[in-house]
């Protein structure tokens, strides 16, 4: 996956199209990541020891990284991710400045 933890993305397809986030979680299996306050869906919860009084939740889902794509931390622009290897080390590059992720 071309994508890790602490990346900074955008969102490109959904509800949510415009917005940026940094990625918390990778779910290498599903092709998925989470992010806070992106993706979030309500929830009825019942009344329990954490909420005595139930309600409606707010909660965040993980969405597929085929709807993100990277922002550059060095040009600040949408980018897709390319690979080199450097010294025997594969690295992350960004497509358009040609700059290590």
């Amino acid at each position: 996956m071309k994508l890790k933890k602490g990346d900074k993305v955008k969102i490109t397809v959904g509800k949510d199209k415009g917005k940026t986030g940094v990625i918390e979680k990778v779910y290498k299996n599903s092709n998925k990541a989470m992010m806070t306050n992106i993706n979030l869906y309500k929830r009825h919860v019942k009344k329990n020891e954490k909420m005595p009084q139930g309600g409606i939740v707010e909660i965040p889902r993980a969405m597929d990284v085929s709807k993100m794509n990277l922002i550059c931390p060095k040009c600040a622009k949408v980018t897709r991710v390319g690979y080199k290897i450097d010294q025997g080390k594969k690295i992350r590059i960004c497509k358009k400045c040609d700059s290590k992720i």
